[in-house]
């Protein structure tokens, strides 16, 4: 789809299939995703994979975290929720093959760093250092450090803080080594626009699901939708710009 403000899949069309996984990616590519966002962990033997939580436990049913297991432990345990995790062929997928598949398509990646590489980056170095991403793809975190790292490896790729409601917008100006704001839509409100304009930065909304008022007009320093459903938030897209014309 061609939108006027680009619509990330989050975790893959995740409001249709299991999330991180390519049954997700593969249903937001199909319902013409402009990008998918992917969340990285780290594994014991420091294999990059794709996986939200530290804790295993909602989606594979152990009590385990990530980090205390290596990648081969982990192809063992089929990924699902509750009851349909006991027939699931689904399996923790790595970022490489992740990336392999964007590469395929061309499809933007907005990769989001996760807590397990606070403890050990260098195999984030490492992967920065000889990672080719798909045109727009970018990296995003909550962890200010781990965006310190990739904007000193890797200066061409983009930079976003994923805010808190700790975030001091009044420091927006001042890191220069973020450039864009990813934050909830309970964020969409005039105070947030100043912040980022006086900042020259852009932002990005995520839990957006289509049914939203603003899609009809929105900010002009929005640059992304980040969504579970982005067959409705793209119908929103395609209404407003039906309203523009007539």
């Amino acid at each position: 789809m061609t939108n006027s403000i680009p619509i990330f899949a989050h975790r893959g069309a995740s409001g249709y299939a299991l999330e991180n996984t390519f049954k997700a990616f593969e249903k937001a590519r199909k319902l013409g995703a402009d990008g998918v966002e992917i969340d990285i962990q780290l594994t014991k033997d420091d294999e990059l994979i794709v996986y939200h939580d530290l804790d295993l436990f909602r989606l594979t049913g152990k009590r385990k975290k990530i980090n205390d297991c290596s990648y081969k432990e982990l192809l063992n345990y089929p990924i699902g929720k509750h009851f349909f995790r006991k027939y699931s062929k689904e399996r923790i997928p790595t970022f490489q093959q992740v990336v392999e598949w964007a590469d395929l398509y061309k499809l933007p990646l907005n990769v989001e760093l996760k807590e397990s590489f606070l403890q050990n980056s260098e195999p984030l170095i490492k992967a920065l250092q000889r990672v080719v991403l798909p045109k727009g793809s970018h990296f995003s975190s909550f962890h200010d450090e781990l965006l310190r790292i990739v904007k000193m490896q890797r200066p061409d790729f983009q930079t976003a803080l994923i805010v808190t409601k700790k975030f001091d917008w009044n420091t927006l100006e001042s890191l220069s080594h973020i450039d864009v704001i990813h934050a909830n839509k309970k964020y969409y409100k005039p105070s947030t626009f100043v912040a980022i304009e006086r900042a020259k930065k852009g932002i990005r909304f995520y839990s957006v699901n289509g049914k939203e008022p603003f899609l009809r007009n929105p900010h002009p320093s929005i640059i992304g939708w980040i969504t579970d459903y982005p067959d409705r938030v793209a119908k929103a897209e395609k209404n407003k710009r039906k309203q523009t014309f007539n």
